[in-house]
């Protein structure tokens, strides 16, 4: 059996969220590898909760937001941009390839998009194969 990695995909509920439950109800056809965690904002998605996503056996983690101009909440998206671009280089310093961390921008009328982003997405942490990350590690632990 080839190997299928796990990717958590945090997504804001006005767009990216919306968007997502386009391409379901569409019945647009995606990998299975994602689990969606609705946010309100990808404003809110705190980088502790990227690490501990790794730390808990994640192979990547998506973050998707509304297109910058966009934002339900005006300046979300920026603020999560600049964690984006903190959090990379962490990863990086923690010995995490920074491509595990992806950062999307989908509006809600994006359902083909999403689908689209998710398979790419997929298909690209296949081929950099599982997360060197230890289940539970204290690696990691020390963000607390």
């Amino acid at each position: 059996m080839d190997y299928q990695p796990t990717i958590l995909a945090f997504l804001c509920n006005w767009c990216a969220y919306t968007g997502a439950d386009l391409a379901g109800t569409s019945r647009m056809k995606y990998a299975a590898n994602v689990r969606i965690i609705r946010v309100m904002c990808s404003g809110r998605i705190e980088p502790t909760f990227v690490l501990e996503a790794f730390r808990h056996g994640a192979d990547a983690v998506m973050i998707c937001g509304c297109h910058p101009g966009d934002c339900h909440y005006q300046s979300g998206n920026y603020k999560c941009n600049k964690r984006y671009l903190l959090l990379k280089k962490y990863l990086v310093e923690m010995g995490i390839e920074e491509e595990r961390l992806s950062l999307e921008w989908i509006s809600a009328s994006e359902g083909r998009q999403f689908a689209f982003l998710v398979d790419q997405y997929t298909e690209f942490i296949k081929k950099l194969g599982p997360s060197k990350v230890p289940k539970n590690s204290k690696i990691l632990a020390d963000h607390e």
